[in-house]
């Protein structure tokens, strides 16, 4: 294994600047595809977004057979606030307006109240008219068998007239006005908002990452190696979910996930490459006394410095990408198609970024060569000077984290017992878990489509689609004899009359609450699948589909944490030898999870930090957030683990015992950890400050998900477990220690 990692750090090292060209090309190609959409549409144009459902289950089906059965086309609608639909003079100023509105290619239908036989009295005009009397709609139609460009133009067309009817209506009604909103504007809108979040958090994670580094490697130089690696990450990323976008239905939530995660790995790897290429550099270069101090320009230092630094970072980044992508595989396993499109564009993803770590850096490290370990132009800044020494990485055996250790290690058993109760503390939250699917709601609060959602439910209930629907496979009426039985059920406001729809019966049901995916809500779907209709039904709606998702997530989950434990137990015990250390890696990591987990119920559901944050809370949390923050977390955790544990087996291998082993290797890779740590809570922080919620959820839990791990955890709660349990740590039967010494993975 060693020397296939030696091998290819020799080829990188021998044609460092084609490896370069090579990744600066693919990076121009990806930002253009993805990005520019050189070739026609770019991947945000490709993107979809709605509640997540699970094929073959009875909400889905439901939401099928009303799909085929809709012929209209798609619709824009005026909501006009502050008008009075009775008016003389507003139904004259709406006359010109109307005549627009149809003389529109494509346009087959406009509807407003005061187009009716005596106008907003006529009683087919109250489901346009508001419950106030204080405003009205206005519903333009399409043809539906336009062409999507022909489609794309009409849309366009009917809502820059639809923005001007307020003005129209101002002398009419003063101060009127109007938003527009309809599905494909929802859908817009949403998917710009993952492109300006993909930016904002960009351009607030990537400075302030490279400041980092910069204080971690004393300068600009080293520092910008892992971030050049990072970008070129993030251009692959986005060119493989372009790529997926053409097999896959995409979720506009995956872009801005999958590229943090990707971007975070990136950095990490990157980190951990340039930190042990110095060190090796180091040891060949300027050991005082030794045969390195003789060492000339020339003399094959760079080369033997990659070479060593491929076989031991190398494979190290390489053990941990394998794993992360592992634990994000696993979302493959589940039913709903959101989860999977998740998992494959997650390890996509993390391909681009183990292989910017062992191609692209290693090649920037070379061109580099000895200035990598000279000291940068900050270091001779007065006020910098001291900072930079204490935190550029340094090649002592003692400092800050040996010495941490070593605390750690006198009283072992206080330290894991504090650490086990934080966690449990903050891990209490759980307890009380409501999960959600939600739809307009993870828009932000006063954006034009959550606001004209918001005032349709709230002053035109008749306009707006039942929080509960029910699709029956009856005569209208059958139906409406049976749905005299869904009035009486609890937690039922109101049925709306059965409607037909080709062979089916459409019934509307209205919970008594303004959530459509609270417990009031579930409740009342659970009780309408109990009720066994004499006929064929299908219950659909927010709450209907949240119900299935959750059942689908969790019949799926147990082989999704089998497969993921026993692949992590596997690898682990091939890099270790010991069958304890895995399954302790295992534990800890659960713990930890489920302390990240009650945080961000305690956050997002209870609403705590609502303001800080900017957000408005649903109630609950996202179901496949959930998966994700459990898929991508212990990923995480798993690549700090072997971070610590590839340093703590290479002492242990050389003889060292076992405590000594422990200290030396926190030491030695404790600056790399935290500094990995801080950089990744950096990158989630900034898609915190994006405007979607689910983007937010992510970016926070991961991020606290990453803290806790990097400091109670690594730093504390894994060096007294390692303490106590001493020789023992490395135990394994005799035919597995046999199987160990045959098929390792070992420097």
């Amino acid at each position: 294994m060693t020397r296939v990692f030696a091998r290819v750090g020799r080829a990188v090292a021998h044609h460092p600047r084609l490896t370069v060209v090579a990744w600066l090309v693919f990076a121009v190609l990806g930002y253009g595809l993805a990005v520019l959409g050189v070739h026609g549409e770019n991947l945000f144009d490709r993107l979809s977004t709605g509640a997540p459902g699970v094929p073959g289950s009875e909400s889905s089906e439901g939401f099928r057979i009303l799909d085929e059965a809709d012929d209209s086309g798609p619709s824009l609608t005026l909501v006009l606030d502050g008008v009075d639909p009775a008016s003389p003079e507003v139904a004259t100023a709406m006359a010109p307006a109307r005549e627009d509105l149809v003389a529109i290619d494509g346009v087959v239908s406009v509807i407003d109240p005061l187009a009716l036989p005596d106008g907003a009295a006529n009683p087919a005009a109250a489901p346009l008219v508001a419950q106030d009397g204080n405003g009205f709609l206005v519903v333009v139609e399409l043809a539906p068998d336009l062409a999507p460009e022909e489609q794309e133009v009409a849309l366009d067309d009917v809502e820059a007239r639809l923005l001007e009817i307020p003005a129209d209506l101002d002398d009419a009604a003063p101060g009127v006005t109007g938003i527009v909103g309809g599905t494909t504007l929802i859908v817009e809108a949403i998917t710009d908002q993952v492109e300006t979040d993909l930016r904002t958090g960009e351009s607030f994670a990537l400075p302030v990452a490279l400041l980092i580094m910069i204080l971690v490697f004393g300068g600009f130089l080293a520092a910008g190696m892992p971030m050049v690696g990072a970008v070129a990450s993030i251009a692959g990323g986005l060119a493989a979910l372009l790529g997926f976008s053409y097999v896959l239905d995409l979720d506009s939530s995956v872009v801005n996930i999958v590229t943090v995660l990707g971007l975070g790995l990136s950095i990490d790897w990157g980190l951990l490459m340039v930190s042990r290429f110095r060190e090796e550099l180091h040891h060949l270069v300027d050991d005082d006394g030794g045969a390195g101090s003789r060492r000339r320009r020339g003399d094959g230092a760079v080369l033997t410095a990659i070479e060593r630094t491929m076989a031991t970072a190398g494979r190290t980044v390489t053990f941990s990408a394998l794993i992360v992508a592992i634990s994000i595989a696993g979302l493959l396993v589940f039913q709903p198609p959101i989860l999977r499109a998740f998992g494959a564009a997650g390890v996509a993803v993390i391909v681009v970024a183990v292989a910017t770590a062992l191609t692209l850096v290693p090649a920037l490290l070379v061109l580099a060569g000895r200035r990598m370990i000279r000291p940068s132009i900050l270091a001779r800044i007065p006020g910098l000077r001291g900072i930079l020494a204490r935190t550029a990485d340094v090649q002592t055996e003692e400092g800050t984290f040996s010495r941490l250790a070593a605390r750690v290690q006198r009283r072992p058993w206080t330290v894991l017992l504090a650490c086990l109760a934080v966690l449990g503390i903050l891990a209490l939250p759980l307890a009380h878990l409501e999960l959600r699917n939600s739809t307009t709601e993870l828009l932000p609060a006063g954006s034009a489509q959550r606001e004209f959602v918001d005032t349709l439910a709230r002053d035109y209930p008749a306009a707006s689609t039942p929080a509960i629907t029910v699709v029956a496979q009856t005569s209208l009426e059958e139906a409406a004899a049976w749905a005299t039985t869904l009035e009486d059920l609890d937690g039922v406001a109101s049925v709306d009359p059965p409607t037909p729809v080709d062979s089916y019966v459409v019934i509307g049901v209205r919970p008594d609450t303004d959530d459509p995916g609270d417990a009031v809500a579930r409740d009342v779907v659970h009780q309408i699948r109990a009720l066994d209709a004499p006929f064929p039904t299908w219950v659909t709606g927010q709450a209907a589909s949240q119900i299935d998702f959750n059942a689908a997530v969790v019949e799926r989950a147990p082989w999704a944490i089998g497969i993921v434990a026993v692949a992590c137990l596997v690898l682990l015990f091939l890099m270790t030898g010991s069958v304890v250390v895995p399954v302790k890696a295992l534990l800890t990591n659960v713990i930890s999870l489920a302390a990240s987990l009650g945080v961000l119920v305690w956050v997002f559901q209870d609403g705590h930090l609502s303001g800080v944050l900017n957000f408005t809370p649903t109630g609950g949390i996202e179901t496949y957030v959930i998966a994700l923050v459990i898929a991508f977390g212990f990923g995480l955790a798993m690549d700090y683990e072997v971070f610590l544990l590839s340093r703590i087996k290479e002492l242990v291998d050389q003889g060292v015992p076992n405590d000594r082993a422990v200290r030396f290797g926190l030491q030695r890779s404790g600056r790399i950890i935290t500094s990995a740590a801080l950089i990744v809570i950096v990158v989630f922080a900034g898609f915190v400050a994006g405007e979607l919620l689910v983007i937010k959820e992510v970016g926070f839990s991961l991020a606290v998900a990453v803290l806790i791990d990097a400091t109670l955890v690594r730093m504390l709660l894994v060096p007294a477990t390692m303490t106590l349990l001493g020789r023992a740590n490395w135990w394994a039967p005799p035919f597995l220690r046999r199987a160990y010494q045959r098929i390792s993975i070992t420097h």
